[in-house]
Parts: C-alpha cells; structure tokens; sequence
C-alpha cells in the first residue's frame, strides 16, 4: 500500500491543491482552488510524448531531466514561501509519474505531501456522475420569456434578493442564442462549464427553490447535463410579459456591439440562410449595411426569435400553459423592485402548480444560501 496516495473524499484534508498537468491542460478543466505547478511544459509534453513511440527509455530520460529542472523552479519561486508544515495535494492526469515526482521531492524536503490517487480523471469521474444524480435534488423555476424579454435581468435581480438562482448563461459565458458569443469573453471548455455547474448546484439549498431560465439543451457549444434539462422541462414556469418595444430596446442594449462587426454578424445571419431562405437573409443583411439598428432587431424578433421560441417552449416545458405570467419592465423600471414583486406573488400562492413530494413548487423564501459544497482550501 502506497501511503502517499489519498482518495478523492480526502481533498478538503489539506492546505493547497497542486496541479502539475501542462498550462493547456490546466486551462481545460481541473480541481476548484488548485494552482498549477506543471512538472512538463505544453511544449515539453509534446517533446517527451513524440519520442516516446520510438524510445521509451529515451523519452523518460529527457523527461525525468526536465521534470527535475521544471520542479526546481518552483520550488524557487513558487513554493519558496510555504511553512516547514505545509500539507499540499498533488496530483496529474491519472496519478502516475508527474505527480509521483513532485510528492516525493516534496516528501524528501520534510512537507507532507501526498498524491491523488488516479489524479483528475478520477475526479473528472465524480462529477460525471453528480453530473447525473444532483440536477434531481433540487426544486427549479423556469423563467420563461421571448428572446429580449430581460430573463438574465429579472435572475440577476432574484439573487441580488436572496433568492437561489442558476445562471446558465454566466457558466457557458454565452447569451444562448446564434448571436449570443460574448464580445469579451470566450466559453469554457465543456469540462470546465461542468465543474462549475457542480459546484455551483452543490452550493444550493435543497429546502429552497432554484430561479434559472428557460434553456435549449445546448448554450453555444455548451451542451447541458440531460438529468438537469429533464428537470428543467417539468417545471412550473413564470413567463415575462414584456413590451415588443422594450425588448427591442434591450436587445439594442445587450447586442449593440455586433454592429461594430458587421463581417461577424453577416456571417451569422448567413448561417440562417437554410431556414429562411436567401430572399430574406439579404433583406436582413441590407438593414445591416444601413445601419438601421432597431429595424433590424424588429425583423429578428418576428420573423426567427418569436417563431422559434413558439415552438421550443411549447413543445419542451410541459407546465408551460399553466404558468404565472408577470408584466416585466426589463429596460425602464426598478429591477429589484420588481424582483420583490415577483417573490412576493409567488409567496402569495400566484401558482397552483406542487412538485412530486405535494410541496408547493413555488414555496419563495430568500435567506442567504447555505454552502453544502466541498470548501476548497484557501488561496495563497
């Protein structure tokens, strides 16, 4: 038995995480509130791994030799701070050699270091699997609503209340829609997207209910858990009742900046092509040329936006017709007023519609969440 190695329920035990994968790796996805000391640069890897089908007593060679280099490094500059009694977790793809070699050189100096056994893929695998089972813990609220209806607003205004709430669209980093790439902000990996959703569903009480809005089953090239889109789909709804002209509004707000790149946003009206047809696609792509900003967004609304929202929501969320509707005002009025109103209508029983224990699905209470997640270890 090899007693430097620890399991995965072992993680909140110590002082600091340390991911010795490559940068790129690291990028994808890894263990919340680990560093990453890589022991191989992405270069390196690729180095050891290419002569490796050729030699592989060579490749470890080369590689032992740049691990020790990488690890001496850090051990100047990155860890050159950490107490006599500092306990970190190391770990690498699949708890082998990488992560064997900075535990026991971090053995040898006298830190009590230890390695996750079977490294991140075996952590990959717990949240594959919470993935499954967490969506189902919990009571949601759909807020349902045509695109420009100020969905994201109305969420953002429940948590700002107290109130749990899932922002989908702020883990994918993507407004969800063909024209919802973020101009400053690029998505997560898939990987990524799911640990953050595991995390963020492990921070939520399972007593209260849980705002999000209503979602595809795909967020840009997100695609969601099924469990949680199943879930999703027979929930109670509230649906935003919003002026065509104050959608036009918002979306003139929120979806200003693809003016600013009309070889993009062409681009993407072009992709609509085998839905509407050329005809349609070029009257659109001249509102574009002119400049003629809320026209445009007119045309979308009509003639795509609505029709496909007709037909997702009702053919998806099964409680659909039988929903609260609230007049929102996303772009003129108070957001958090409204927010307050919206709770307090749902307290008042504005809904008939109970989950699968008799509870009433719609039971709104506003403390501040309780964190069920595992505590990562605090950052240095």
């Amino acid at each position: 038995m090899n007693h430097q190695r620890v399991t995965i329920e072992q993680i909140g035990e110590f002082d600091e995480i340390v991911d010795v994968r490559t940068p790129l790796e690291f990028a994808e996805d890894h263990i919340p509130g680990a560093i990453n000391a890589p022991v191989l640069s992405n270069e390196e890897r690729v180095i050891v791994g290419t002569m490796y089908k050729d030699s592989p007593f060579e490749a470890t060679r080369v590689g032992a030799a740049m691990v020790a280099r990488n690890i001496a490094m850090h051990l100047d500059t990155l860890f050159a701070d950490r107490p006599r009694n500092w306990r970190p977790l190391i770990y690498c793809w699949r708890g082998g050699k990488r992560s064997g070699s900075m535990t026991a050189w971090f053995n040898m100096i006298g830190w009590r270091a230890r390695q996750l056994d079977g490294g991140y893929k075996a952590y990959r695998h717990t949240v594959v699997e919470a993935l499954g089972t967490l969506p189902a813990g919990f009571r949601y609220i759909v807020l349902a609503g045509p695109t420009g209806s100020g969905k994201t607003r109305l969420l953002k205004a429940l948590g700002q209340a107290n109130a749990q709430m899932l922002d989908l669209e702020a883990l994918a980093a993507h407004r969800g829609s063909l024209l919802g790439a973020l101009p400053t902000r690029a998505q997560p990996s898939q990987k990524s997207f799911d640990t953050a959703l595991v995390q963020t569903l492990r921070a939520f009480d399972a007593t209260r209910p849980v705002f999000v809005e209503a979602e595809s089953r795909r967020i840009g090239a997100i695609t969601l858990p099924p469990a949680l889109v199943d879930r999703l789909h027979a929930a109670p709804c509230v649906v935003l009742d919003v002026a065509r002209e104050e959608r036009i509004d918002l979306l003139l707000e929120e979806y200003g900046h693809l003016f600013d790149e009309p070889a993009y946003f062409r681009e993407q009206l072009n992709k609509l092509i085998p839905l509407h047809g050329r005809e349609r696609i070029e009257s659109w792509c001249k509102l574009l040329d002119e400049d003629r900003r809320a026209q445009l967004y007119e045309a979308l609304v009509a003639q795509h936006y609505d029709p496909a929202y007709t037909r997702s929501t009702r053919r998806n969320f099964a409680k659909l017709e039988k929903s609260l509707h609230f007049a929102f005002h996303p772009v003129r009025d108070n957001l958090a007023a409204q927010a307050r109103t919206l709770l307090e209508q749902l307290r008042d029983g504005a809904t008939d519609e109970t989950d699968e224990t008799g509870s009433h699905a719609c039971d709104v209470r506003c403390e501040t969440p309780t964190d069920h997640s595992i505590a990562p270890p605090p950052a240095r």
